[in-house]
């Protein structure tokens, strides 16, 4: 078996290219080709819009007696993209373009018709000069004439925008200076203006610290003694009763004076011990226990704390109890 991609192939010797069969086809055989469509078109049946450029599955053929110089003409069948109706169009080799046959209208193209309006004109002229002299010059005679007109009005044209374009460069350069010069003045005159604002504000903050600070510094005003109202009693609402600790309940509170001053008496210096009020003072009976009045020298001085009658008191009933 020979290679697939080789360059030379091998031929016998009694090869006879008369003897192979060829394959009769149909001169208007049809081929599925996938194109776009060559220009605007609006199909007849639905009214539907296809616009240049839309992509069809088309079936090419060739179309029969009909040659362009040598060049076969092709038909394209294409379908409605909303109705599937039929539509045809061929190949226009002289004019370079498409030719719409059937099932759709072309859309208007003024830019087509235009060329070929132009082509048209052109064509009639030169068959007339083709026959008559006499038109050929009077032609030409149009031509020149058309053509100065022209160039005498581009003429114009070049001197009225020379005019209006004349610069004068003295004259731009003094607008431009004073141009300057008014934007530097103007933003002086709009520093000077923030610069004073700023020293504006900065006096009032200082007058206001300041009026505060003598606000401050000065002495309230005396306000008159209230007087006080009878019934002003019944209107208070009652306190609540402190709840009472029981280290309290024992030995009392130590901020308060009568509690524990209630528990000491103080006993009185006086002047005479043997006599009071002219009598003598009674002897101690021998054997009985003495009186703790007697046995507690010491005098307690009414500024001494709760705390210190209370420990006085406690040692003189020690005292009394070793004895």
């Amino acid at each position: 078996m020979s290679e697939r991609k080789v360059l030379n192939k091998y031929y016998p010797p009694d090869f006879d290219p008369s003897k192979i069969p060829k394959l009769k086809l149909p001169k208007d055989r049809q081929y599925v080709v996938r194109l776009m469509a060559p220009f605007n078109m609006r199909c007849k049946t639905c009214g539907e819009y296809i616009y240049k450029g839309k992509k069809f599955n088309a079936r090419k053929e060739t179309v029969q007696n009909e040659v362009y110089l040598g060049l076969p003409i092709f038909r394209f069948y294409i379908k409605c993209t909303r109705c599937l109706a039929e539509i045809t169009f061929k190949t226009d080799p002289e004019n370079t373009d498409y030719t719409m046959e059937h099932g759709a209208t072309r859309n208007f193209q003024a830019e087509k018709l235009l060329e070929e309006e132009e082509k048209r004109v052109q064509k009639e002229r030169e068959d007339e000069e083709l026959n008559n002299p006499m038109k050929v010059l009077e032609n030409r005679t149009k031509d020149s004439k058309l053509e100065m007109e022209v160039l005498e009005n581009l003429q114009e044209l070049k001197d009225l925008n020379q005019r209006q374009a004349h610069v004068d460069f003295e004259a731009m350069l003094r607008q431009h200076r004073l141009s300057e010069e008014e934007r530097r003045r103007q933003q002086q005159e709009e520093d000077e203006q923030e610069t004073a604002a700023l020293l504006e504000e900065a006096r009032k903050r200082r007058l206001l610290e300041d009026s505060d600070s003598e606000d401050e510094a000065a002495p309230s005003p005396l306000q008159p003694a209230l007087r006080p109202n009878p019934t002003a009693i019944l209107d208070e609402a009652p306190k609540p009763k402190r709840k009472v600790e029981v280290w309290e309940q024992s030995i009392g509170s130590l901020g308060n004076r009568p509690p524990l001053s209630r528990l000491v008496v103080v006993k009185k210096a006086k002047a005479d011990p043997d006599c009071s009020n002219g009598q003598p003072q009674a002897a101690p009976t021998p054997g009985a226990p003495p009186n703790r009045k007697e046995a507690n020298p010491t005098p307690l001085t009414p500024g001494a704390s709760s705390l210190s009658q209370l420990g006085a008191y406690l040692d003189s009933d020690d005292s009394n109890g070793s004895n």
